[in-house]
């Protein structure tokens, strides 16, 4: 009996999150795409610079790409159409640093969720990195929207033992605020901390037109994110640890 290779070709918006060397002059890319998930194809020859495949393929390529597709195995990138180069991002290290991880933990979250509404968010994250909003604000923004796609959202409405709006500080291992009334050991924390961290919660990334946040009050934030998904989300990231360092130098 013979079988036949089936493959269509088809069109998809998407981000190249990962890469990887397949023999000498090609690669094995993973487009993150926004109506089929995750997609891996052969770039042939795309490692010639005389290659239309090369800056498509290239980690970070945002574009339409045209597929042969194969739906179970691996699929053939025949052409790609460039939507943005990133050239602002690309031209400073801790923004690309920043890209890496939004786009390794966005790649994780969809696995672990199949949730479509993940690609539109990273891509609102990226965008507003491009336009020079303040990367580790934005970062923190889109961790806290993604914490609901793997299950340990925080309670950031109430007070998570009485339901009390009146809330003083947050408790991690509980998982969101608590009032005064149920706090215990947990450190009091500060209202705008409480407030912000609320709004990061509930803002739509695409419609942010202005982060005026002060540095130790978006450091506070971020330790408290930082510290939540080492705890619990199971998430290990080599860029989430790259930044961390570059957080010790600021």
């Amino acid at each position: 009996m013979l079988y036949f290779l089936i493959m269509k070709l088809i069109s998809v918006e998407g981000i190249v999150v990962s890469t990887v060397a397949y023999k000498e002059s090609s690669k094995i890319i993973n487009i993150f795409t926004k109506d089929m998930g995750l997609i891996g194809c052969i770039s042939k020859g795309c490692k010639s610079m005389k290659s239309k495949l090369r800056i498509p393929s290239e980690k970070f390529a945002y574009g339409t790409f045209h597929i042969s597709y194969k739906e179970n195995g691996l699929s053939t990138l025949t052409d790609a159409d460039i939507i943005d180069y990133f050239i602002n991002i690309k031209s400073d290290i801790t923004k690309i640093s920043y890209l890496s991880y939004i786009c390794e933990l966005s790649e994780k979250v969809f696995k672990e969720s199949n949730d479509k509404e993940i690609y539109p968010l990273m891509i609102s994250a990226i965008t507003k990195l491009e336009e020079n909003y303040d990367p580790k604000i934005i970062t923190n923004i889109l961790e806290l929207k993604y914490l609901s796609y793997i299950g340990i959202n925080l309670n950031l409405d109430e007070c998570v033992t009485c339901g009390s709006t009146k809330v003083v500080t947050i408790s991690l291992p509980k998982g969101g605020y608590i009032c005064s009334n149920c706090r215990t050991t947990e450190p009091p924390v500060e209202e705008k901390v409480l407030k912000l961290l609320r709004l990061y919660n509930y803002v739509d990334i695409s419609k942010i037109t202005n982060l005026d946040i002060d540095k130790e009050i978006s450091n506070k934030i971020n330790h408290i994110i930082t510290e939540y998904y080492d705890l619990y989300s199971g998430i290990s990231s080599k860029s989430k640890s790259f930044l961390n360092k570059l957080e010790e130098y600021e």
